[in-house]
């Protein structure tokens, strides 16, 4: 390969483009807080009666806002990335509702399998040892899919890609490298646990009358920078496992 798959270039090249968006990423996130939050006010309002009818009204308002919410904050990093080929419009970041119903679909699949195992698991509860085998096996292949498929989000925003597409372009993708994509999962998730014990435990020092305020606006505090550098180095692994098996450079070598 020309420009192979490395985890500290990933990491390296998912700094500098954090390094100089992070503001415009940080109020984007604080704008989707905002969003969810008065999403959630309002639902308070239709859940008063508590009936099936306005509980799927609500699951389904939020899985398409949190969808709207996700699919543009990655064009949004794809737009940031590439921003020295091309100036972008905010239209050039919103993403389509096709995308969102691909997205919404793969959501879906992924639900229903964890659905389907949980079905195996209620036939096996008389079996006790079976059942931790066959729970040890289902938590692995989980973990492997949505390792394998991590990237399809990526592959329908930047290429309109179906869901079906998505997720067979997301496999071949990360065919030869699932363990250097595991340790770079295993290093994020490292970081941002640390991000949070580090600010919670900062919260829990400073003396306050409301507690619970407090550590919800550490929670905010990190999400803001967290969600960004995650979502990030998801899109700049993206790009460089793509250019890699297209065996090509991937242009972020020259880039400051």
């Amino acid at each position: 390969m020309y420009h192979p798959f490395s985890v500290a270039e990933t990491i390296k090249t998912s700094w500098k483009v954090l390094r100089g968006n992070f503001a415009i990423l940080a109020i984007y996130s604080i704008i989707s807080l905002v969003v969810l939050a008065f999403i959630d006010f309002l639902n308070s309002f239709v859940l008063l009666n508590s009936s099936i009818v306005s509980w799927l009204i609500v699951f389904f308002l939020q899985m398409l806002i949190q969808s709207y919410l996700a699919l543009s904050f990655y064009k949004l990093i794809l737009a940031l990335m590439d921003k020295q080929y091309y100036e972008f419009e905010f239209k050039d970041i919103w993403p389509s509702f096709k995308m969102v119903f691909r997205f919404i679909m793969i959501g879906l699949a992924y639900t229903l399998l964890a659905a389907l195992f949980l079905f195996i698991n209620l036939l096996l509860k008389g079996y006790p040892l079976t059942l931790k085998v066959v729970e040890l096996l289902e938590k692995l292949a989980i973990g492997y899919l949505l390792i394998r498929s991590v990237f399809c989000v990526c592959f329908i925003v930047d290429e309109d890609s179906h869901s079906y597409e998505a997720l067979l372009q997301s496999f071949i993708i990360t065919k030869d490298n699932f363990l250097k994509i595991l340790l770079l999962i295993l290093i994020v998730v490292g970081v941002i646990a640390f991000m949070l014990v580090f600010i919670l435990a900062a919260i829990a020092l400073y003396e306050s009358d409301d507690e619970s305020f407090m550590f919800r606006l550490g929670f905010y505090i990190w999400f803001v920078l967290a969600f960004p550098g995650v979502q990030v180095i998801i899109m700049v692994a993206y790009r460089k496992l793509v250019y890699a098996h297209q065996d090509v450079d991937d242009g972020f070598a020259e880039t400051d």
